[in-house]
């Protein structure tokens, strides 16, 4: 008897739900109003719990920001950001000395190996226009071996960002943008080559064959997801549109659809445009210890983490407050841990 590939289905929530290698993803879409001098909306916080607000009044939240939207220092152990921008900006500082503005299509890849302690702003530079910001934050689980390595910070400008249109039949288009993993031959023959993960990255390996690609699908499109390795996991989030069909089923938009990986998915998309995110790989196979931010193998290990945190700060905090942004005017940046600048435009 034969079995669908579509092994279940689930729906989306803010904070998605994610399969080995993965820890989680986080989806902020946020519909920001025009911004003030000082980078933060042009409305009020009232009714809003300032320093936790996750409410979505009006279509965007504060988070854990009292002036600016976002997360003021907070610390990492053991596991990856991948932080993918799609729209808006975001101003980054950590306890490295590493500081960014980056967005609108960048990646920043972000191991928190033995400690970090970074922030994540939202600044709202545009006080003339509103400031929609979108992001994906995606936690990438570390092996025991690579838990206590050195933090490492890495920007990708969305220049160097693999990315291919392919048409179907009838020239309907479905874009594939890859932050990580080759695209295949069968999709692309000359497509070009993948990013570099950090070094201690599970990603790094292409034995781990780690996938983050997102895809764009015109209404009517068709278009098939070739099959991977049947070791991987993995998850397919259908996060904008209206229906797509896939293994004799038809899939509202709002759903987290896990696949089988060594079998091709053939997407027909509905009547509006859809995006999808495809989390894909081997899994890492350990223990998951987690408390907060700190993802270790053990409970004690996660006690050690804390311990080391109060102890050391990571490092600590070389900024003058716990949520720096940048000038508004400031050109999308990054100044690395070794003193190195390097703009966006000449990424």
């Amino acid at each position: 008897m034969s079995t669908s590939p579509l092994i279940d289905t689930a729906p989306l929530a803010m904070h998605w739900q994610t399969l080995d290698p993965f820890l989680f993803c986080a989806h902020h879409d946020d519909a920001y109003p025009p911004g003030t001098e000082d980078l933060g909306p042009q409305a009020s916080l009232a009714g809003r719990s300032i320093g936790q607000d996750f409410s979505g009044k009006d279509g965007w939240s504060m988070y854990h920001g009292d002036r600016v939207p976002g997360f003021p220092q907070h610390p990492h152990r053991g596991f990856e950001t991948v932080t993918v921008v799609r729209k808006g900006l975001i101003d980054h500082a950590d306890s490295m000395s590493a500081s960014a503005r980056f967005g609108e299509g960048d990646l920043q890849w972000m191991t928190a190996g033995r400690g970090i302690v970074h922030s994540e702003m939202f600044p709202l530079v545009h006080k003339d226009q509103d400031n929609p910001t979108e992001l994906f934050q995606i936690w990438l689980n570390l092996p025991a071996r690579s838990k206590m390595v050195e933090s490492y910070f890495s920007m990708f400008w969305r220049q160097k960002i693999p990315s291919v249109t392919c048409k179907d039949s009838e020239g309907r288009k479905t874009t594939l943008v890859s932050y990580c993993g080759a695209i295949p031959s069968a999709i692309a023959p000359h497509a070009a080559q993948p990013l570099a993960p950090p070094p201690d990255s599970w990603a790094a390996d292409p034995d781990n064959k780690v996938v983050i690609w997102t895809l764009k699908m015109a209404p009517g499109a068709t278009w098939t997801l070739p099959q991977s390795d049947p070791g991987c996991n993995r998850r397919l989030y259908f996060f904008k549109g209206d229906t797509v069909e896939t293994c004799g089923q038809s899939i509202d938009a709002g759903t987290a659809m896990t696949l089988q990986a060594d079998a091709d998915i053939e997407l027909k998309n509905g009547p509006r445009e859809a995006e999808f995110l495809l989390l894909e790989g081997r899994p890492v196979g350990e223990p998951v210890a987690q408390y907060g931010p700190f993802v270790m193998n053990t409970t004690e290990e996660i006690h050690q983490a804390m311990a080391d945190y109060q102890k050391t700060g990571f490092g600590g905090w070389p900024w003058p407050d716990d949520a720096p942004t940048h000038a508004g005017n400031a050109e999308p940046f990054a100044r690395y841990p070794d003193g190195r600048k390097e703009l966006q435009k000449d990424g």
